[in-house]
């Protein structure tokens, strides 16, 4: 399957290596790259936040993630990743390790449960801990999370896969 903003065809990649790529790319905060790993029906659950504050579609999925990335002065992947596969769902357990301008910083242990089918990923969820980030964060960061606008919401309760 092709997606419409790029033309990249991933459907006969296996699914660890379109996670891989999908992750190079949101390292990267190659923005239009990472909307290019979903499709319309996709949902993003950032599982601490709960269902009814996931994103459906690339765009909203982007908007989603540059929430909280976009203000960030670094994003590193931590050291060590371990990544399970029973296709079509893709675990990743890595470190994100993320860095403030004013030189605070925020380690946080992730498990990622992505599942892709034809080359999209068309559903994410992330498990980690709020309060390490939260605990971690300057204030103005924060404060930008609360009252940001919020159009890219998405109520994914009762999703079969959640």
């Amino acid at each position: 399957m092709s997606d419409g903003s790029t033309g990249t065809d991933r459907s006969a990649m296996e699914p660890t290596a379109v996670t891989a790529a999908f992750w190079e790319a949101l390292y990267r905060h190659d923005w239009d790259d990472v909307a290019s790993f979903f499709g319309e029906e996709s949902i993003y659950f950032d599982v601490p936040t709960g269902p009814a504050t996931s994103a459906k579609g690339p765009d909203d999925i982007v908007a989603r993630l540059r929430l909280g990335l976009d203000t960030v002065s670094g994003h590193d992947h931590g050291p060590r990743t371990v990544v399970i596969s029973d296709p079509p769902v893709v675990m990743t357990e890595h470190t994100e390790i993320w860095h403030w301008p004013g030189g605070e910083s925020a380690t946080l242990p992730f498990v990622s449960v992505q599942h892709v089918t034809d080359g999209i990923i068309t559903m994410w969820k992330d498990y980690w801990d709020y309060n390490t980030l939260l605990g971690a964060a300057p204030a103005e960061w924060q404060e930008r999370l609360f009252t940001a606008d919020l159009h890219w919401i998405h109520d994914a309760t009762g999703h079969p896969d959640i």
